[in-house]
């Protein structure tokens, strides 16, 4: 193990005084490597941060939810409907699938405060439902479990509703009247605007689930489900899961069909992540023709390198050097570029992906593994292109190589 380590250490050393005594050949020879390896890292970690910020945007428009609505749609009719409850939620929140689940309630009605007053949505859920959409009060806060519990006549109201009634009045701590009751105004929801359909998204008013159900409806029932799942990738397993717990609940026999049925944006999810993984395989392999390119490149140095050292070669023989430590010096030499361009490369590739960033405001994401497939590829590509003239170097004549001048 000693004599090993010994002799490894020599032919490292000869191989670096061979590359130090053309110092300006070595670095142009690394240049492929460097531009390659540099490609990989900053083009991974855009790609990467690309996926995160497309799974921002698609869990800001739905990507991570779903809604289980009861019914079914037969030539445009709601039919033979399951009665969905806030058991139910309790159950599907359960799934290990599911982060939130949170009942939805909702109807239209008046809204009165003083001598004024507004036509709304009002809507019954739960603290989850700010979770789920990623929509946060602007003013005051939201109401938690404790107000779930106790039943809390407390609401928070959009910015069109509060524009609409209290114009430049703050309105939390105020009193608002809904369906003959009074609710005190804790929290003000920030600006969402319209959808592309045209509906106000801030035109609304959120109360406690559990007073919905006891001062509007008188039940424990839910018009529909709001849930959220452990990331866009899940949807289709959370759809499954959830379908196969609901019909137990409900007692669904085999070959019936469902009394209920969900919504979800799967197939769009699924088509976006689909295009972001070939363009990041896209990308990927044309950064890696790039190391290609500085392989052949080390080859090509590497050949002239053994034509110019034949006599050096020769005198090694002679006394008394075997083909593999001919090949080993060669080889070594090769694997020393390529882990040198390797480690420029990787440093470039950070710096790059970083300005990249911060030129662009694209998030870009460098990670251990993408640091690892480069400066491994780069070590991959040395051996494989310094094989050919540390072979052809190996199986000089050393009679011939002496005289070669």
């Amino acid at each position: 193990m000693k004599h090993l380590r010994i002799n490894l250490l020599t032919v490292l050393k000869v191989s670096l005084r061979a590359l130090r005594t053309n110092k300006v050949r070595s670095i142009l020879t690394t240049l492929g490597i460097i531009i390659g390896v540099a490609a990989v890292i900053s083009l991974i970690a855009l790609t990467q941060g690309a996926k995160k910020m497309i799974n921002q945007q698609l869990t800001s428009l739905g990507g991570k939810s779903l809604y289980v609505n009861p019914g079914k749609w037969s030539i445009g009719v709601q039919k033979d409907a399951i009665n969905l409850t806030n058991n139910d939620v309790n159950a599907i929140e359960e799934l290990l699938v599911v982060k939130y689940a949170s009942p939805i309630l909702d109807f239209g009605g008046k809204v009165i405060w003083g001598n004024k007053s507004w036509f709304t949505a009002i809507v019954g859920t739960s603290p989850d439902f700010v979770f789920i959409n990623d929509w946060y009060p602007e003013r005051g806060v939201f109401f938690n479990n404790e107000d779930i519990t106790n039943i809390e006549q407390v609401c928070v109201i959009g910015t069109t509703v509060a524009n609409s009634l209290f114009g430049n009045i703050n309105p939390i701590g105020q009193l608002i009247r809904i369906n003959k009751s009074s609710f005190k105004v804790i929290g003000v929801m920030n600006t969402l605007g319209q959808t592309t359909s045209g509906r106000d998204q801030d035109d609304l008013v959120i109360i406690p689930y559990t007073t919905y159900q006891k001062r509007i409806i008188g039940s424990n029932s839910v018009d529909k489900i709001f849930v959220s799942v452990t990331s866009p990738e899940k949807l289709n397993i959370a759809d499954l899961q959830i379908k196969d717990l609901l019909r137990q609940r409900h007692n669904i026999g085999t070959g019936e069909e469902d009394s209920f049925y969900i919504k979800s944006q799967y197939g769009i999810v699924q088509k976006i992540f689909s295009i972001s993984s070939i363009m990041g395989i896209l990308l990927g392999s044309i950064a890696s023709i790039s190391l290609v390119v500085g392989g052949i490149g080390i080859m090509n140095i590497m050949l002239v390198s053994v034509s110019e050292r034949t006599k050096e070669i020769g005198i090694r023989m002679a006394v008394g050097a075997k083909e593999k430590d001919i090949l080993g010096q060669f080889l070594a030499e090769a694997i020393v570029l390529s882990l040198a361009g390797g480690l420029l490369g990787t440093v470039l590739g950070i710096v790059v992906s970083k300005i990249a960033s911060s030129l662009s405001g694209w998030p870009s994401i460098i990670s251990f593994e993408s640091i690892l497939l480069a400066f491994g590829f780069s070590a991959t590509i040395g051996i494989f292109f310094g094989i050919y003239p540390a072979r052809k170097a190996s199986k000089l004549n050393p009679i011939e190589a002496l005289r070669y001048e």
